[in-house]
């Protein structure tokens, strides 16, 4: 019995149980990087992969937990970003600024970012996608408080096993807008027009 064991086993064990979600969530994270276009592996839509429901919901909070993480120090992170000067490193100017308060100043704003940083680094394992989620996941969710993803379940079942099949994508880019339709307008009709023969 599996009494008070959350999640779906996804018929695999739990080395390889983490090993799927956090390649799922890279896979997800990596749609969003910057692709040339005559790129073979630039994504058909960013910010969306398809998989079956099930990986889906269980990959889901793993993605908006690692956004939410970056979301929660960006003050921080734009604190440091405005006491740190803009000489380039290694510099005389930059080196009598590491000796002054105002690199201990940075370095207490930017102690959260980076412990967030190594945290996100911990449960994806990429470099290249804790850069995306600091650089356009959290800056563009900011003022979100979460529900970041979004599910849209696929009518057709995958071939081979009938897997129901899924959309997970970030919320914002691919959203339906409403549209009202225009409210015809009527031109009066004159009699002259009115009356043909």
């Amino acid at each position: 019995m599996r009494h008070r064991k959350k999640g779906r086993k996804l018929g695999r064990n739990p080395r390889h149980q983490r090993a799927l979600l956090r390649s799922l969530a890279v896979a997800l994270i990596l749609t969003e990087q910057d692709y040339r276009e005559d790129d073979e592996l630039k994504p058909k839509v960013p910010g969306r992969i398809v998989t079956t429901l099930a990986k889906a919901k269980e990959v889901r909070p793993l993605v908006e937990r690692c956004i939410t993480i970056a979301r929660r120090v960006l003050p921080q992170l734009e604190h440091a970003r405005s006491v740190e000067p803009d000489v380039a490193r290694n510099s005389e100017k930059w080196r009598q600024w590491r000796q002054g308060e105002g690199w201990q100043e940075w370095a207490k704003a930017m102690a959260p970012v980076v412990a967030a940083r190594r945290h996100i680094l911990k449960l994806l394992h990429s470099k290249q996608a804790v850069r995306i989620i600091f650089d356009k996941l959290a800056p563009r969710f900011a003022n979100r408080p979460g529900g970041y993803t979004r599910i849209l379940r696929l009518p057709a079942p995958r071939l081979g096993d009938a897997g129901p099949k899924a959309i997970l994508e970030f919320v914002g880019k691919n959203d339906r807008v409403k549209r009202k339709a225009p409210r015809p307008t009527f031109e009066p009709v004159t009699a002259t027009e009115g009356a043909t023969t």
